[in-house]
C-alpha cells in the first residue's frame, strides 16, 4: 500500500497538462479547491467528477491509476462518511438502533463530503504529477514574490516545501522496504494487541528516522558543495513562460466556478 503513494510523485510527459506553466497549474488548483466547495447537489458534483475526468484524459493518465493512490487516505474518507452519517440530522429515518438514528440527509452529506475530498486529492495529485518539484518550487517562488517586500524568504520557503513534497514518496517507499524487511526477520504488524501493533512499529520508526536525518544530511553537503546559498546571485537556467493556453486554463476555472454558483 505504501509504494502506491502519489503525492509527490512526478511523471514526465508531453500532455496539454505537462506543458502549463506550473504557476498556472498552481493557481488552477487552488481556484478548484474554492470551486469544490461551491457544489451543493448531485449536478454540481457531477460536473466536478466529468471535469475530473476531463483533466485526466488530458494529463494521459488512467483514473484507476489515480484512485489507486487513494488508498493511504482510505481511513479518512471512510471516517468522514460514518461520522456524517451518525452526526448529520434531516430527512427521513432510514435506521433508528435505539440511542443512534442514520438518516437521509446524514448519507447524503456523507457521500457528498467524501467526493469532495477525493476530487481535492486527486486535483493536488494530478499537480505533482505533472510538475516537476523545480518547475513547483520557481512557481511558488514566483507567486510569493511580493512577500518579498516584508523581507519573507520566500525562496527558501518554496524550495523547503518543493523538497519536503518531493521526500514524501521517498520516505513511504523507504517505509515499506523496513516494513517488508522487519516481517521477513519475524515481526507482525497486523496481529495481536493494540499495545503490541504499536511496539512492533518501534523498529521501523527508528531506521526510518535515522535514514530521513542521513538523506538530509547528504543533501545538505551536496548543496553547500555546489555553493548554494538561498537566493543571493542565484538565477534560473529554466525561465517561465506565461502563455496563452495558461490564460485560457484559468478563465476556464473561473467559468466553473461561477456555473457551479448559478447551479446551485
Amino acid at each position: 500500500m505504501l509504494n502506491s503513494m502519489l503525492l509527490g510523485r512526478y511523471i514526465p510527459g508531453n500532455s496539454i497538462v505537462h506543458q502549463l506553466d506550473p504557476r498556472a497549474k498552481l493557481i488552477s488548483v487552488i481556484l478548484f479547491m474554492i470551486t469544490v466547495f461551491f457544489a451543493n447537489d448531485w449536478l454540481t458534483y457531477g460536473i466536478l467528477i466529468l471535469f475530473i475526468l476531463l483533466m485526466t484524459k488530458l494529463a494521459k493518465l488512467s483514473i484507476i491509476f489515480l484512485l489507486n493512490g487513494l488508498k493511504l487516505v482510505l481511513i479518512l474518507l471512510i471516517f468522514t462518511f460514518f461520522m456524517h452519517i451518525f452526526l448529520t440530522k434531516g430527512g427521513s429515518v432510514l435506521i433508528d438502533g435505539g440511542f443512534f438514528t442514520i438518516e437521509s440527509e446524514g448519507v447524503i452529506t456523507g457521500i457528498f463530503i467524501t467526493i469532495r475530498l477525493i476530487l481535492l486529492v486527486i486535483i493536488t495529485t494530478l499537480m505533482t504529477l505533472t510538475t516537476s518539484p523545480i518547475e513547483l518550487t520557481d512557481a511558488i517562488e514566483k507567486l510569493c514574490k511580493p512577500l518579498k517586500a516584508i523581507k519573507v524568504p520566500v525562496h527558501e520557503i518554496a524550495m523547503m516545501m518543493s523538497i519536503s513534497l518531493r521526500f514524501i514518496p521517498t520516505l513511504m517507499d523507504e517505509t515499506d522496504k523496513i516494513i517488508k524487511a522487519q516481517s521477513a526477520r519475524g515481526s507482525t504488524f497486523m496481529t495481536g494487541s493494540l499495545k503490541s501493533r504499536i511496539q512492533a512499529l518501534i523498529p521501523v520508526f527508528i531506521p526510518l528516522f535515522m535514514s530521513a536525518f542521513k538523506r538530509a544530511e547528504e543533501m545538505a553537503i551536496a548543496m553547500e558543495v555546489r555553493g548554494y546559498q538561498g537566493e543571493a546571485g542565484r538565477t534560473h537556467y529554466r525561465l517561465l513562460k506565461w502563455q496563452r493556453r495558461d490564460t485560457i486554463s484559468i478563465i476556464l476555472l473561473i467559468m466553473l466556478g461561477v456555473l457551479l454558483l448559478w447551479l446551485r
